[in-house]
């Protein structure tokens, strides 16, 4: 395992951990080789349980035998950076969480219809391009039950590095992939779809007729501007959370987790 002791922001090798943009590491060489960053120990972890491909490792000097001495030892002889704080915290542009950071090989996308062949629960992302939301979405989602997530194209990549961190490394449990047009694709592998939004034909969400629905997909939007009106109008059923003291609506993450939780799968 080589221990690369770097005195340089220049060190070749650890661009991909500082000068490269998000996108710039998506399409690395190609789209199919395209690099993400993981980062902390814990998230690395559920990353590499998943099976996921490390590259390479970056880290402080205190941590190669001490929080990220069981992933040295896992990875294999891929090369491992360290270096002070200072340097490293100079090279990212913040302070690293919990001290490490692993550079990972995207996997091949799968098709929708691939990932959804048995799903029961899906979750449609329409146009949340914030990192927190995206994260705090797919941590939801593991934890309380679907099946996977489809994100149209102008949504927030999970693999970004701050919303990876935010799941918890949650992105790596729950299958997830792009979709080109939400309603008509759904419908062509099986789902009724539930559009999340304020509207005149909204139903509660604790409608019971949601419940008994064997392949629901629940389309979920941007707080700002929430679902275009043509995938509002294209929805089966339009659903709202019931809200107290005139609060109109939740943060979406937020709004998820309820979503997930009161319409899950009962078999």
């Amino acid at each position: 395992m080589p221990i690369i002791e770097i005195t340089s922001l220049e060190h070749p090798g650890v661009e991909v951990f500082g000068t490269l943009t998000d996108a710039q590491l998506r399409n690395r060489m190609n789209a199919e080789k395209g690099i993400f960053i993981a980062e902390s120990p814990k998230v690395i972890r559920v990353a590499l349980n998943a099976g996921y491909q490390p590259l390479a490792l970056l880290c402080e000097r205190k941590h190669i035998e001490g929080n990220a001495a069981d992933i040295i030892a896992r990875v294999g002889n891929i090369p491992v950076y360290t270096g002070s704080r200072e340097l490293l915290a100079s090279l990212t542009g913040y302070t690293l969480t919990r001290g490490v950071l692993c550079a990972m090989r995207r996997p091949v996308p799968c098709s929708a219809e691939e990932i959804c062949r048995d799903a029961h629960r899906v979750a449609v992302i329409h146009g949340v391009t914030d990192t927190t939301n995206i994260g705090a979405i797919f941590r939801s989602a593991a934890a309380l039950g679907v099946d996977a997530v489809l994100l149209l194209t102008d949504s927030c990549d999970p693999l970004n590095r701050r919303a990876v961190r935010v799941s918890m490394g949650s992105v790596f449990l729950v299958p997830w992939t792009w979709l080109s047009h939400p309603i008509v694709s759904l419908r062509e592998m099986g789902f009724c779809t539930a559009a999340l939004a304020l509207t005149d034909r909204s139903v509660s969400l604790d409608y019971p007729e949601l419940k008994t629905i064997p392949r629901l997909a629940l389309i979920m939007g941007t707080e700002g501007d929430g679902l275009p009106d043509e995938v509002i109008a294209e929805a089966d059923y339009v659903v709202r959370i019931p809200m107290y003291h005139g609060v109109d609506s939740l943060n979406v993450a937020a709004a998820s987790a309820v979503a997930f939780w009161e319409l899950r799968y009962r078999k």
